[in-house]
């Protein structure tokens, strides 16, 4: 992870500079993450059901098995997006330092701050920047658990800004890079964007629907892909 950030550092810096030049970094965050995973022996693939319209703004969700999940997430989406993530990962160094400066960081035990979050996704959205979060808020500590429950915090703001939820399902990543010590392998890592779900005209006394309904669809697809395999 660390190694193509350093080579890169200057262009990356120079492309977070100012915040209007975002889609310039994205770019270039894309191109590092096929690099880490084809660096560590992943091939990624991705399918659609349906796909983003460019300059259309969307909520992206997926289930979160590993850490190549943000990696797979930036092969498989080209629409300029930042994740909302865990305030942790911004210790971990150099891949930190952008990290902080280009994602919108949530503390969950912090109300103030998981408050934050929604004023600054708002101006993200407001610049056609679109939202990605793993709705199960971490990957679960029982790595057999399929797919865990899944939070308010995206189905709140997709609804809130009435724009598109996205489901998309990673197949691959707890096999291929779970969090596990001495386990994996190399092989294929496989992401497909699932149709979109509309949030126009719903309000947030719908948004247990609508966290339900993606969740069920995400799982599904899973399972449906276990008895396939």
């Amino acid at each position: 992870m660390g190694l193509p950030l350093v080579i890169m550092f200057p262009i990356l810096l120079i492309s977070i500079s100012k915040k209007s030049w975002y889609p310039f970094f994205f770019k270039l965050a894309r191109f590092w993450g096929k690099l880490i995973l084809y660096g560590m022996g992943f091939i990624p693939s991705r399918t659609y059901e349906q796909k983003p319209k460019p300059g259309h703004s969307y909520m992206f969700i997926a289930n979160h098995t590993s850490m190549i999940d943000i990696m797979l997430m930036l092969h498989t989406i080209k629409n300029p997006f930042v994740f909302v993530g865990k305030a942790e990962l911004a210790k971990i160094p150099i891949f930190g330092f952008f990290y902080k400066r280009t994602c919108i960081l949530v503390d969950r035990n912090n109300a103030s701050s998981r408050k934050a979050v929604f004023d600054s996704a708002k101006k993200r959205l407001d610049t056609g920047i679109s939202i990605c979060i793993f709705p199960e808020g971490g990957v679960p500590d029982d790595e057999s658990v399929v797919l865990d429950v899944f939070k308010d915090g995206a189905f709140r703001l997709a609804i809130e800004h009435q724009i598109p939820i996205v489901p998309i399902v990673f197949y691959d990543n707890k096999a291929r890079f779970s969090y596990t010590f001495f386990s994996g392998s190399l092989g294929k890592t496989r992401a497909k964007v699932l149709k979109f779900v509309n949030t126009k005209g719903k309000s947030q006394a719908n948004r247990a629907d609508l966290k339900s309904a993606c969740r069920t669809e995400i799982l599904n697809e899973l399972k449906a892909q276990k008895i396939r395999s």
